[in-house]
């Protein structure tokens, strides 16, 4: 039941988040909501795969 909410929250976050790897940004650059974003991300994927 848990590995599949994470997998509809992963297809949601790929149609609704920005992807920050596909713009080739500097992470230490980057804002505190863009790092949050990252860490939902991951989080997320993280999850879904497990």
């Amino acid at each position: 039941m848990k590995r599949q909410v994470f997998k509809i929250l992963a297809k949601v976050n790929k149609a609704i988040l920005p992807s920050y790897s596909k713009k080739n940004l500097n992470l230490a650059k980057l804002s505190k909501l863009q790092l949050a974003f990252i860490g939902w991300r991951y989080y997320v994927t993280k999850n879904a795969l497990d």
